[in-house]
């Protein structure tokens, strides 16, 4: 979509109403999103990033709020540290810059520890991951309640106060449905 029926969107869904938009899934930081942020603070709006922190954009820097999102060990994927440094240089001047891992597995949780020991200075968010089985199959909130209580357990259990727990909301509302 080009800016102008993103804005639309983003009006009509609002109702006109100068509210926060958050910006994510996939990976937003292969697309040009400053002419949007730039389009809507201009009239009120504040604009929010979620990113797996592996492509700077110069427009990190007019977010209210950044929120790298490196993926753990149990992703498969490596993270590289210097593009993860990349995107807090360009959002310096973004408001607010935090970092949020979703944890599957003991080992995650012990990635996560490193990954936060490595950028003190942000702040943490940890959410216990859900692992996708079928689409169309209904959410288990017994076991989400049970990976949720797992991870507090072991964060505080331990003595480790720094990172904020929070359930993946997003699951527990549409499931593992696409395109919501």
């Amino acid at each position: 979509m080009e800016t102008e029926a993103i804005w639309s969107e983003i009006l009509e869904l609002s109702g006109s109403r100068k509210l926060l938009v958050s910006i994510s899934g996939g990976n937003p930081a292969i697309q040009d999103f400053g002419p949007l942020i730039s389009l809507g603070k201009s009239n009120g709006y504040r604009f929010a990033c979620e990113t797996q922190g592996s492509i700077a954009k110069p427009w990190f820097g007019d977010l209210d709020t950044l929120v790298l999102s490196p993926k753990p060990p149990s992703s498969g994927e490596v993270v590289d540290w210097s593009a993860f440094a990349e995107c807090l240089e360009a959002g310096r001047g973004a408001n607010n810059k935090n970092m949020k891992i979703v944890v599957f597995d003991e080992n995650d949780l012990e990635w996560a520890k490193t990954a936060s020991e490595r950028h003190p200075d942000l702040e943490l968010f940890l959410q216990p991951g859900n692992e996708m089985i079928d689409p169309n199959e209904p959410i288990d909130s017994n076991r989400m309640m049970a990976k949720l209580d797992w991870l507090i357990s072991r964060t505080a259990g331990s003595g480790w106060f720094k990172p904020r727990i929070l359930p993946q909301l997003h699951v527990m509302v549409w499931g593992n449905k696409r395109g919501v």
